[in-house]
């Protein structure tokens, strides 16, 4: 079984570092082009992006959690025909992204304040990178059948390649065109269509033969696009929670100050880097939960979620012994101003309870994924969210910024327990004869 997991949970590890190093090299690039206030725009910037991708991040998780059990069954048809559901899905996302984009922008500037350095540069970071929007919808349904098809190492090749070409491009745009935050933009939206690009050449590759079994009347078939929206309508509840978290997590530090901003902006990289290492076993999660619920076998799916958290465990003693020593080297790393540095060293014990507090709703999220066990998930975010927002206004006031990271990580903890305790009480069901 280890070798199962690890044969999904490296290539998506490879895959996912690749993501926090990027969003690192992006606010290294800004820390050294003038003072804190660029830090904080590619902040708010990357804040605002996400707000529309983030929502439909259940195009990957939906498609990978169905193409699973799919594979499971060895029904290929269904398979090649949930990446095409997925994929008709994501393009009609696009219409809505490009439609809310001058609403949210709005609301979110009225709400921050922030200065008018760091909105204006990051109203241009957003207005490049949201023309990308096609690209990375597609890119989310590729990614997760992929995995759902047990292969994370196309998802490696595509993300490595995407990142490489970004983190040029942005050099060459910043050091080289001295485009300033503009070339950071420009960076990514290139990148991003050179991703979709490699995705279907891939796809052609390995899984030419499936094309034969492409049947337009089953994409569009009205139950199984309803199953596919009815998942997917779960999943995006609990992303849009999530999503109003992280959001409001960076709004609210903007509201403190473009210090506090940028501290918070630089400590969450090292939030990022654990959650991507322990994604990687989360898809892992998806890919084998899904393909033993599809095979309708129970012992290993239960055998493959005991050593998924045995991994987990061992993430958590590695990532918390890396941030008790080792953070105040890697902030030097992303930026050279002293005052940030100094002003984030109060904060340092939060950084260290991350791992504690977060392995298990990330682990949960990808074996809930693979069950399709949206309602799950759902309640388990909006008892989540509910616990930030009330320890948020309990806190805030007298705590200050301290608060706003002990609601964070409370939100974090309520995660997992809350989906522990449902799974191990629905699991039963996943086995159940169908009526």
């Amino acid at each position: 079984m280890n070798r199962k997991i690890l044969k999904i949970a490296i290539p998506a590890i490879a895959t996912n570092i690749t993501i926090p190093l990027l969003s690192m090299v992006d606010v290294a690039i800004a820390g050294h082009l003038g003072n804190e206030s660029f830090i904080g725009a590619i902040s708010v910037g990357s804040t605002l992006i996400n707000l529309f991708y983030w929502n439909f991040g259940f195009l990957r998780m939906g498609t990978s959690g169905l193409t699973a059990q799919a594979f499971g069954a060895k029904n290929f048809p269904e398979a090649i025909n949930t990446l095409l559901r997925s994929v008709f899905v994501s393009l009609l996302a696009c219409i809505i992204i490009f439609f809310l984009k001058s609403i949210v922008q709005k609301v979110a500037f009225d709400y921050m304040n922030t200065s008018p350095e760091v909105e204006e540069a990051a109203i241009l970071y957003l207005n490049i990178c949201i023309l990308g929007a096609p690209a990375v919808m597609c890119l989310y349904s590729f990614k997760g059948w992929f995995i759902g098809m047990q292969n994370s190492v196309y998802p490696m090749i595509i993300a490595i390649s995407i990142n490489i070409i970004n983190i040029i491009c942005s050099l060459i745009s910043v050091f080289v065109l001295n485009l300033g935050i503009a070339g950071i933009a420009i960076g990514s939206l290139i990148a991003q269509y050179c991703g979709i690009l490699i995705a279907i050449l891939l796809w052609r590759k390995k899984y030419n033969n499936l094309f034969p079994l492409i049947n337009k009347k089953e994409i569009f078939d009205t139950q199984k696009l309803k199953r596919f929206t009815t998942l997917n309508g779960g999943i995006a509840i609990r992303t849009v929670c999530l999503t109003a978290v992280t959001c409001f997590f960076t709004l609210a530090g903007a509201k403190q100050g473009t210090i506090l901003l940028a501290v918070n902006t630089l400590l969450m990289q090292l939030f990022s880097i654990f959650s991507y290492f322990t994604d990687g076993f989360a898809y892992a999660g998806e890919a084998l939960t899904g393909r033993y619920i599809g095979a309708k076998d129970p012992a290993n799916m239960n055998k493959s979620i005991v050593y998924l958290f045995l991994w987990g465990f061992g993430l958590v003693g590695i990532f918390t012994i890396i941030y008790f020593f080792f953070t105040p080297n890697i902030l030097s790393i992303l930026t050279d101003k002293e005052n940030v540095i100094n002003a984030a060293n109060d904060y340092l014990p939060w950084v260290v309870a991350i791992p504690i507090c977060g392995f298990s709703a990330f682990l949960w999220d990808g074996i809930m994924v693979g069950a399709t066990m949206a309602k799950g998930m759902v309640c388990a975010m909006i008892f989540a969210t509910v616990s930030f927002f009330l320890l948020y206004n309990l806190l805030i006031t007298n705590q200050g910024n301290d608060g706003l990271w002990i609601a964070f990580l409370t939100y974090l903890s309520m995660r997992g327990i809350v989906q522990t305790i449902y799974f191990t009480r629905k699991k039963k069901s996943l086995f159940a004869p169908s009526k």
